[in-house]
């Protein structure tokens, strides 16, 4: 089994899409036709993944994505929100939130299995190669536990944060572009808009900064991208 999936969606026949597709692929599919019953089923039954849709009754997509990252047993677990186009405000917020992903609907099966597949990929064990232990300054990672401090002090990261600033931190002054940060991170060829690596940005100083709005270590490159500052 390649693991399990929580589809938390009120519409019916866009469930049965996305569990076909991904039934195919060897996953586990679980679904809740309601905000507060995906909750439930979340946090009941763990899985590797959820597939959450924004627009749900009784509790909307955003109040459950807030829920799981405040709990300590699904904080860590990644999230792919589902919006319109039309809700592009949503989105960001819900990325803001802690969500690692979003398709937008209407979406292609094929593209929403690829973006599973990345989130999945990324989720696993840490590669035995790597040093278990990356420090620059004032912050340290620790690949083997998944933790990372700032000056001494524990800070929450998403999935996606994690693997943003691991990628920077073993990469130390290398600018790298939006462009193939999407691309490197999100797993897939990628035609939304680049805001989405801007809005992981600004969450990650806003988590290592002592002043985010005059970063030390997250650097922007004018007219590529960022870095991290080695020094």
């Amino acid at each position: 089994m390649a693991g399990t999936i929580a589809i938390i969606e009120d519409e019916q026949n866009i469930v049965e899409l996305v569990k076909y597709n991904l039934d195919r692929e060897g996953y586990r599919t679980i679904s809740a036709n309601t905000g507060r019953k995906g909750l439930e089923l979340v946090k009941q039954e763990l899985p590797d993944l959820v597939i959450l849709d924004l627009m749900l009754p009784e509790l909307d997509g955003l109040s459950v994505c807030k829920q799981l990252r405040a709990d300590q047993q699904t904080k860590s677990i990644p999230i792919i929100i589902l919006t319109a186009k039309s809700e592009e405000a949503d989105r960001v917020l819900g990325l803001e939130m802690g969500a690692d992903d979003y398709v937008t609907k209407p979406f292609s099966p094929r593209e929403l299995v690829a973006r599973v597949r990345a989130v999945m990929r990324r989720s696993g064990k840490t590669n035995e190669d790597e040093p278990e232990i990356i420090e620059i300054g004032e912050i340290k990672m620790d690949l083997r536990q998944h933790l990372v401090k700032v000056r001494g002090e524990e800070v929450e990261l998403t999935p996606k944060e994690f693997d943003f600033l691991k990628l920077l931190l073993v990469n130390p002054g290398r600018a790298f572009t939006r462009e193939f940060l999407l691309e490197h991170l999100w797993g897939y060829e990628y035609f939304g808009d680049t805001r989405t690596v801007d809005v992981h940005v600004r969450r990650l100083r806003q988590k290592i900064e002592t002043n985010p709005a005059e970063p030390v270590y997250l650097e922007t490159v004018r007219g590529v991208g960022y870095r991290f500052r080695s020094e």
